[in-house]
This record gives structure tokens, C-alpha cells and sequence, in this order.
């Protein structure tokens, strides 16, 4: 008779429990999120700072058409990481679940209903035949009524946490150790972006600067979630790099 290992037949097309409780093809999907670009997110007094190492490889590429930070309402913005194609398709969701609150209730949704809803949709894949669990994770971030700051993250399980600083993708381990030794919840936007470039430098692979990272803003000033322009990101990663020791620069590591 020929033998099988323990997974084999758990991780076929069908999500089903293997017999020690493990979903093969909701681990799988976690290991596309690792191997995704980084992004991390921060709240701070002004609001909530959502950045992506957007990781251009070819001198080829527009930049333009690499997008990984998307508004999802006025006043909420996520970033992915992982499967680019499978992120759109969920971005695309929550925003038609921020227009359905927003015609039923005549009030902008709010970040942990948008988030739940998202990670319901996401959880749904993890149960039927003939489907896949998302390959994405999402940082969601925004303001909820009264100008009260949220971050949260979905996992590809459909399972959502919130967080004052966290970052999903690959170098997550040493962004969330930078995180917890510097983060501090009386950062200001500007601070948060810093500590957030911080972030993606300690993880970055290669070339680092305003070419490669994205970023978005949701300010408790306005309510509103901006993008920033690539002036405003080039002016901030050029502020962060001249504060850094010279050796680091040059061989292109923070040392964390």
C-alpha cells in the first residue's frame, strides 16, 4: 500500500482541518504575505501614517503603476502586502461596504465595522470547495467618529487585530522589534512617518529611497485620508536618511 504523509490530501484544492487542527491553504497564503514587500502602519496625535517599500526591481518599471496604499473612503486608507492582484479585489469590496453604510445609514462607515466586514469576506474563502483563501494581508487604518485614530490588521485567515504600530511582509520580525523599542503613542504625523521610514530601512533588501515607498495619511486636521506626493515623500526620506550615521547609508541597513 502506498504511504502518504501526514499532509498529504490537506492541502489540495479543498480548505479542510488536517487531522491536528492545521488549514494548510490559510498557511500558505500567510507565507505569500511574508514573502510580500513590507508595510507598516502607525497611530499618532495627528492621526494614523500607513507606509509600503514598494520594492521597484527593474529600472524598466513606471513607478507609477506599482500601487500598494489605496483611500478606501474619505476618511480610511489600507496598505497590502501579498498577492497585489487578490489586494484590489478586496479593496474593491471594502469600498462598495463604505458606499452600502454610507446610502443605508447617511454616515461614513466605521474603521473596525469596515474591517470585520472585510475579514468576514476573507474568513468565507477559508470554508467552501472550489475557492482560495486570499493571499493578502491588510493594514487598515482611519478615523472613527470624533476623530479617534484606528489601526487594525487582517490576516488571510479572516482574523483582524488592532494595533498602535504593527507591520505585515517580509522583515515584519525586525520592524515590529524596532516598534516596540521606539514607538511611542505622542508622536506626531511627522514623527510617525520617520520611525515608519525607520521601519522599512531596518527590512529593506535593497535600494531605499523616495522612488520605492509609498505613503498615505489619515489627519485628524482634515478627517481626510491623503496620499502624499512623491515631493513630499522624497523630502521625508531625504530627511531621514541625512539623520542617519554615514556607514549606515552606505551599506544600506538601520543595524536592526
Amino acid at each position: 500500500m502506498q504511504q502518504f504523509g501526514p499532509q498529504m490530501g490537506y492541502d489540495r484544492a479543498i480548505t479542510v482541518f488536517s487531522p491536528d487542527g492545521r488549514l494548510f491553504q490559510v498557511e500558505y497564503a500567510r507565507e505569500a504575505v511574508k514573502r510580500g514587500t513590507t508595510a507598516v502602519g502607525l497611530k499618532c496625535v495627528g492621526g494614523v501614517v500607513l507606509l509600503v517599500d514598494k520594492r521597484v526591481s527593474s529600472r524598466l518599471l513606471e513607478v507609477g503603476s506599482v500601487e500598494k496604499i489605496f483611500q478606501v473612503d474619505v476618511h480610511i486608507g489600507a496598505a497590502s502586502s501579498g498577492l497585489v492582484a487578490d489586494a484590489r479585489a478586496l479593496i474593491d469590496r471594502a469600498r462598495v461596504e463604505a458606499q452600502v453604510n454610507s446610502v443605508t445609514y447617511d454616515e461614513l462607515v466605521g474603521v473596525e465595522v469596515l474591517a470585520k466586514r472585510v475579514c468576514d469576506h476573507k474568513q468565507s474563502y477559508t470554508q467552501f470547495g472550489g475557492v482560495r483563501p486570499y493571499g493578502t494581508a491588510l493594514l487598515i487604518g482611519g478615523l472613527d467618529h470624533g476623530g479617534v485614530a484606528r489601526l487594525f490588521e487582517t490576516d488571510p485567515s479572516g482574523a483582524l487585530l488592532e494595533y498602535k504600530a504593527t507591520a505585515i511582509g517580509s522583515g515584519r520580525g525586525e520592524v515590529m522589534e524596532l516598534f516596540e523599542e521606539k514607538y511611542s503613542s505622542d508622536l506626531d504625523v511627522g514623527g510617525a512617518i520617520r520611525l515608519g521610514l525607520e521601519g522599512l530601512f531596518v527590512s529593506s533588501e535593497g535600494r531605499f529611497d523616495a522612488v520605492t515607498v509609498e505613503c498615505g495619511v489619515v489627519e485628524v486636521s482634515t478627517g481626510r485620508f491623503r496620499k502624499l506626493s512623491s515631493e513630499e515623500v522624497e523630502g521625508h526620506v531625504e530627511g531621514f536618511l541625512d539623520s542617519l550615521p554615514k556607514d549606515e547609508v552606505e551599506d544600506g541597513s538601520g543595524g536592526g
